[in-house]
């Protein structure tokens, strides 16, 4: 739900209806300034937000962010929701030129520099989808991170529900085993803190935001099949990419009867394709009550009238509180308002190497998609998009996807024959250096040749660890070389399997 400050208190009957009309008041004000065209827009610039976990040496959770954080002392880094996690926020940047090249650098030089710092009172940072040494014990409430933000979020979601948070789910068998399921209990949204994600932003222009988005949701599927990196949970094989089911569940707000009624979840994939991100605002305002209906003293309206851009505060809240997987972003930059589309459908790791290989094929065959002539979404329903993004999320790289012109096709085929070579035509169009895209698609060519995600290789390697032990000492053991591989540097389709 972003950086913005909330009280934490009971709110009243009529602080709702409150809200909701200053809701509509920035729906207005927002109509009014898509048709004038009051937004930034200088070049495209990208940005990443990166989720990290935190263990201790026996590869535990370690509850430690305050203390790291301090030890840190840099503004880049903040809390999360659980105690075990951390948030990177990299600095925007233009694409074009050899930003992505120096970006690997810098970041890779930030994390070493953090990692040291966690070290020093005995935590180790790990890039991971979902942190496989989580036991239920770690969900009860009291480890919710110190800002009050999120126990009022914990508070309000819990209270809208009125029943215990529900996590059930069926993997993926390993091996010839049989599928294993999970069906657990908690008291509060910290299941949700097992899921530590890559969150990738574009700025762009307001008359191309529909084609950015429309476009980012076609490639969803695609990206969280050959990015996979989350297998477990709670001591069970799950989704190759669990992190989609259960952060759909583990901020579910509604309990079975409205489900049953169709209402639609606040972690939610969409509808329908859009023609302005006007759509995705007046959705959210429509379908979703507010769960913190804090408004502030701005009028949107009349800060508009007086030629000053309105901070839409009571908007940019509540769309913080509804994770679509490609979310709309009104913000401000000294004043001046932009748009974004803010990508959420990777995980974290495994390394910097990897991560910049998906952020790059997602710029570059988004720029390319949102730019031909005949667009994709014309040719595709969206239910098939939605397909596509949960059989992606469950299978990984052994998803059949479906796609315009190739029906079904796995997910690795689908990627090197016809969206490599759209990635690379898109990133060259941004302006991005010969040499940045040879070397951060070459991963993700290399990786889906290999067929080996992150996901693959934690799999495959607790499926050997088991021939000799039971299954806690094998995650605990796979993800001790986990961090050590992480540690290398080299990305996970190179990581050998012992």
């Amino acid at each position: 739900m972003g950086k913005q400050n909330v009280i934490s208190r009971a709110f009243r009957p009529g602080d709702r209806q409150r809200y909701r009309d200053k809701m509509q008041r920035g729906l207005d004000a927002l109509a009014r300034m898509l048709a004038e065209g009051n937004f930034s827009f200088p070049h495209q610039q990208m940005g990443l937000e990166m989720e990290l976990s935190l263990v201790d040496e026996g590869m535990n959770p370690s509850m430690s962010n305050a203390e790291v954080l301090e030890k840190i002392d840099d503004p880049s880094y903040t809390t999360e929701l659980g105690q075990h996690n951390l948030e990177l926020n990299v600095r925007p940047r233009a694409l074009a030129g050899q930003g992505a090249l120096e970006l690997e650098d810098e970041l890779r030089a930030s994390l070493s520099n953090a990692d040291s710092k966690a070290q020093d009172i005995g935590a180790k940072l790990v890039m991971i989808g979902t942190l496989p040494t989580l036991r239920s014990s770690h969900f009860d409430p009291r480890w919710l991170s110190h800002p009050a933000r999120y126990g009022l979020l914990n508070q309000q979601i819990c209270a809208a529900r009125g029943e215990e948070i529900l996590l059930h789910m069926s993997g993926t068998p390993l091996g010839d085993q049989e599928q294993e399921r999970l069906r657990s209990h908690a008291e509060s949204i910290l299941p949700s803190s097992a899921c530590t994600s890559a969150q990738l932003h574009l700025q762009v222009a307001p008359e191309d935001f529909a084609a950015h988005w429309n476009a980012a949701q076609c490639l969803a599927g695609v990206q969280v099949a050959v990015g996979a990196n989350s297998p477990f949970l709670l001591g069970k094989a799950l989704w190759q990419e669990t992190r989609v089911p259960l952060f759909q569940q583990a901020t579910d707000s509604r309990p079975e009867e409205l489900k049953n009624q169709g209402v639609r979840p606040r972690v939610w994939f969409g509808d329908r394709w859009i023609t302005s991100i006007f759509d995705l605002f007046e959705e959210n305002v429509r379908y979703f009550p507010s769960l913190m209906p804090e408004p502030e003293e701005e009028d949107p309206v009349a800060a508009l009238n007086s030629g000053r851009a309105p901070t839409l505060s009571e908007l940019r809240l509540h769309n913080g509180t509804i994770w679509r997987w490609n979310r709309p972003v009104y913000d401000l930059v000294d004043g001046v308002p932009h748009l974004r589309v803010e990508n959420r459908v990777l995980p974290a790791g495994p390394t910097v190497s990897d991560m910049l290989a998906n952020a790059a094929f997602f710029y570059g065959a988004q720029r390319a998609l949102a730019e031909q002539d005949r667009p994709l979404w014309t040719q595709m329903s969206f239910a098939a998009a939605e397909e596509n993004f949960y059989s992606g999320a469950r299978y990984g790289m052994n998803a059949r996807l479906y796609w315009p012109g190739m029906g079904w096709v796995p997910a690795d085929e689908l990627v090197l024959r016809k969206l490599l070579p759209m990635a690379h035509e898109g990133l060259e169009a941004c302006g991005v250096s010969a040499v940045a895209r040879q070397h951060h698609l070459g991963v993700l060519e290399q990786r889906c040749k290999a067929r080996q995600t992150g996901a693959d290789w934690q799999r495959e390697t607790v499926m050997r660890l088991q021939r000799s032990r039971d299954r806690q000492p094998a995650l605990v053991e796979m993800l001790r070389r986990y961090i050590e591989l992480g540690d290398s540097g080299e990305p996970a389709h190179t990581w050998p399997v012992e």
